[in-house]
């Protein structure tokens, strides 16, 4: 093959999807690398979902090298998955960027240089506290290396690059004792190789490295280590073991707020990645706050694909959640119109408090407060007017009795289910009087097609087919709509009879006692698989019996 001297939109668009094709090929690798006691969620497939969106986003986009670049720049923004992810999009970022402006003169190794250039100054810039030893290091010494070369052809240029990204990606042991005690290089930095590596390939030919090459790699760490380093977290990285949750969203406002919004960020969180420009940015950061995490967009703009992860859980403590000593209820500010929602589990409760809720009241579908429960809780809020969410069927009908035996204005939205009370929940607003809020709340519960996951407690039969003890059931609105022995089975068949391609957006799960991070894996790469449109935000409720809720909107 002959080398190529300059890139068009054609190789850029084959050098992109190559590297979707290299990531999801090492993607286990890769994923297996991730040794951080406190992942945001296996990098491998992070960085294989993003490109996925880039891609998709390629498939419209104008046959032009500006028009490639702005589908790669936009498509990495919109799709990016967990603190990986971000960090590759602000790398794609800064590469397109300087590509866009070569026009029909193509790339060449000038503007390849510069475009490593600004990948790394943009990743570093979007990352509150960069941490050397990761994705961060490759990029910057390819960078460094590429402006180096003294051959400043394409091919000597790229070469030059993933040399340097190379000795980069083996040093990164040194740089991080975690990495360096499991006998692994760093996850992210061997993903953003295979780019270089694309890259080549379309210039002069060569072979991208095998999946076995990073599996090797992967193999050789010291595996008994890696469990030790979830069970005793090294000094280094203490601080970011001791934060509770991942947020991520995607936020609309103005470009010149997003300095201050950073410095409220760096005082409620660490691992803070926001990346973006002209008006929309990716958010993600590692706090104990998600209200106030929420809240900073709030006060500057719009969020949206909220989605918030329980780091502990994600490390496999979700008995130290649900064995913890319940938290005292915080003071509740006044406002015109107050919540009270009824639910179970830790985390759900801490999502509605985050939300806005000013009482939760233990309860669910084995667990149905009385009258007088729901109208205590409605007394210690701090409002004259007071919603209350049932999210269960059987206490609608108790929660409608409190506003006869209450001295204030009580008012019922009849939630169903969690999702439909995190739905009305998006609608309400504290200073807006209480038939008003229940109007949107309403409407908004109401669009949501909700679904459910259990398990069977004796043989039985349903429309489905028949049902042995121990099955898991999926659960519409109107009955059984998947039977099946395993949990993601059962999921994956009961999202496929609810979610329609073109009423859906986002899928939200809420993950229960009984969930792994297994099982809502397969469930997440199933939804990209057969629904890339359909975006999924993944929340730990930790509620009892019920594995799964699901929320599609």
């Amino acid at each position: 093959m002959t080398n190529v001297s300059r890139l068009g939109a054609a190789e850029l668009r084959r050098t992109i999807e190559g590297f979707r094709d290299a990531l999801r090929a090492h993607q286990d690798g890769i994923n297996r690398l991730n040794v951080y006691p406190v992942p945001d969620g296996d990098t491998g497939t992070n960085m294989a979902l993003t490109m996925e969106s880039v891609v998709a986003e390629l498939a419209d986009a104008p046959a032009d090298l500006a028009g490639v670049c702005k589908a790669v720049g936009h498509g990495s923004l919109m799709g990016a998955r967990g603190n990986s992810g971000v960090i590759l999009s602000q790398i794609l970022r800064g590469l397109v960027g300087v590509f866009a402006e070569a026009g029909d003169d193509g790339i060449d190794g000038e503007r390849l240089s510069a475009g490593l250039t600004a990948a790394a100054e943009g990743a570093y810039q979007a990352v509150g506290n960069p941490v050397e030893g990761t994705i961060l290091t490759v990029v910057r010494v390819a960078a460094e290396t590429a402006a180096a070369s003294p051959g400043r052809d394409l091919l000597s240029v790229a070469d030059a690059a993933l040399a340097g990204g190379a000795d980069a990606l083996a040093r990164t042991p040194e740089m991080l004792k975690v990495l360096a005690d499991a006998g692994v290089v760093d996850s992210g930095g061997t993903g953003l190789l295979l780019l270089l590596h694309s890259l080549l390939h379309e210039i002069d030919g060569r072979p991208v490295p095998e999946a076995s090459v990073t599996e090797a790699v992967a193999d050789a760490g010291h595996v008994e280590q890696l469990q030790a380093h979830a069970d005793h977290v090294d000094h280094d990285h203490a601080a970011l073991a001791g934060l509770r949750y991942e947020v991520m969203y995607l936020l609309e406002a103005p470009d010149e707020t997003i300095a201050a919004f950073k410095d409220v960020w760096a005082g409620i969180g660490d691992s803070i990645v926001v990346v973006g420009g002209d008006g929309l940015y990716n958010c993600h950061i590692h706090t104990d706050d998600i209200g106030a995490a929420v809240e900073a967009a709030i006060e500057i703009g719009t969020p949206k694909k909220i989605r918030v992860t329980d780091l502990l859980d994600e490390v496999e403590e979700e008995r130290w959640v649900r064995e913890a000593e319940p938290e005292p209820e915080p003071e509740p500010e006044p406002v015109t119109t107050a919540v009270v929602a009824v639910a179970s589990g830790d985390g759900i409760k801490r999502i509605f408090h985050s939300l806005g809720v000013q009482q939760v009241l233990t309860g669910g579908q084995s667990m149905n407060p009385s009258t007088a429960q729901i109208a205590e809780a409605v007394a210690a809020a701090n409002a004259d007017q007071v919603v209350v969410l049932p999210n269960n069927k059987n206490i609608i009908p108790v929660a409608e009795q409190v506003d006869a035996v209450s001295d204030k204005t009580v008012r019922v939205v009849p939630t169903r289910g969690i999702p439909e009370g995190l739905a009305a929940l998006i609608a309400y607003d504290p200073e807006t009087d209480v038939d008003t809020n229940v109007a949107g709340m309403c409407e908004a519960a109401e669009a949501v097609v909700a679904g459910e996951v259990t398990r069977a407690v004796r043989d039985s039969t349903c429309e489905v087919g028949p049902i042995a003890d121990g099955d898991y059931l999926g659960i519409g609105r109107t009955g059984i709509r998947s039977v099946a022995p395993a949990l993601a089975d059962a999921a994956i068949g009961l999202l496929g009879e609810l979610i329609d391609d073109d009423e859906h957006e986002i899928l939200s799960v809420i993950e229960g006692e009984g969930a792994t991070a297994a099982d809502t894996r397969r469930i997440t790469e199933w939804l990209e698989d057969h629904h890339p449109d359909v975006e999924a935000e993944i929340h730990v409720g930790g509620q009892p019996l019920y594995p799964y809720f699901f929320g599609i909107e």
